[in-house]
């Protein structure tokens, strides 16, 4: 098997087509083989892959990579090139979503063993700290010791000087505006909160109204110091397709990215109807052997 290459150049030029002619730019998470190509099948422009999505395919939620139950750089650097890309044809591309705080690997060398094995983009969500509360003590321990939102900044800045597409995510507005300054990322998506749905989702009480305006704030932000930016959506209430109308006939992005909402809650609820299906069966018209 040949997996096969891309580039920054040919990516870009496709996102660019599509945000050109109003079609929105589709970006979607997984954590197997099988959901990569199905995606890809479904017309996906970007596989993500990261150890988030591989924690979902073992049933758990996304917020499982937080604990440090595994090496989230490895485990997405295995399972991208053992799983993922030998399932794609090349219609989408892959980014791989780092730990850029990984106090163990140098960013540049995994970065470059990304390259090699055929990954042309790199994003700061595999896990981030920004996903903690700042005014948390554990957001603040972390800090404190070393992990911060900064190497995020500087990972994603050395990938496009390597020749990588970037895909930047931020959970706030200070975060959004940094990012976009230090970074200029090629795509940048506001991540509004873990999705709501299913056996392990997280349901804030917020309204897809509410995951809106709070997505428009940190565009208006980010498109403020790099208007070149492609702008997408993720998280909180965006959890169905109608959800995903909604963000991008109320939002002046490009588009979104999905994660449990085309992998964990589909998978849950087409494994458990047929399961539920053939478990319901019973023996009928044929007598019982003594």
């Amino acid at each position: 098997m040949i997996v096969p290459r891309t580039t920054r150049d040919a990516i870009l030029r496709k996102l660019r087509s599509k945000v050109a002619k109003r079609r929105p730019i589709f970006i979607a998470s997984a954590g197997s083989g099988l959901v990569a190509k199905l995606l890809e099948d479904a017309g996906v422009d970007c596989i993500n892959t990261f150890s988030g999505a591989r924690l979902r395919a073992n049933g758990m939620g996304t917020m499982a990579m937080m604990w440090p139950i595994l090496d989230s750089n490895e485990q997405t650097l295995r399972y991208t090139e053992q799983d993922i890309l030998p399932a794609l044809k090349g219609d989408a591309f892959v980014c791989a979503c780092l730990n850029a705080n990984d106090p163990l690997k140098d960013m540049r060398s995994v970065l470059e063993r990304l390259k090699s094995m055929g990954v042309s983009s790199v994003s700061n969500v595999g896990p981030s700290i920004g996903y903690l509360d700042k005014d948390s003590t554990l957001y603040r321990v972390l800090v404190k010791s070393g992990i911060t939102y900064d190497h995020e900044i500087e990972m994603l800045a050395l990938a496009k000087e390597l020749g990588m597409v970037t895909i930047a995510v931020a959970y706030d507005l200070e975060d959004s505006r940094r990012m976009a300054e230090r970074a200029a990322p090629d795509i940048f998506c506001f991540h509004a909160g873990t999705t709501k749905g299913g056996l392990v989702g997280f349901d804030s009480g917020e309204t897809i109204a509410e995951t809106a305006r709070r997505t428009e704030a940190a565009y208006a932000v980010v498109r403020a110091v790099h208007p070149e930016a492609i702008l997408v959506g993720h998280g909180a209430a965006m959890e169905a397709p109608a959800d995903a109308q909604y963000l991008l006939d109320h939002t002046s992005g490009h588009g979104f990215w999905t994660g449990s909402s085309t992998e964990r809650l589909p998978i849950e609820r087409a494994v458990l109807a047929a399961a539920r299906e053939f478990a319901g069966l019973e023996f009928t018209n044929r007598p019982a052997r003594p």
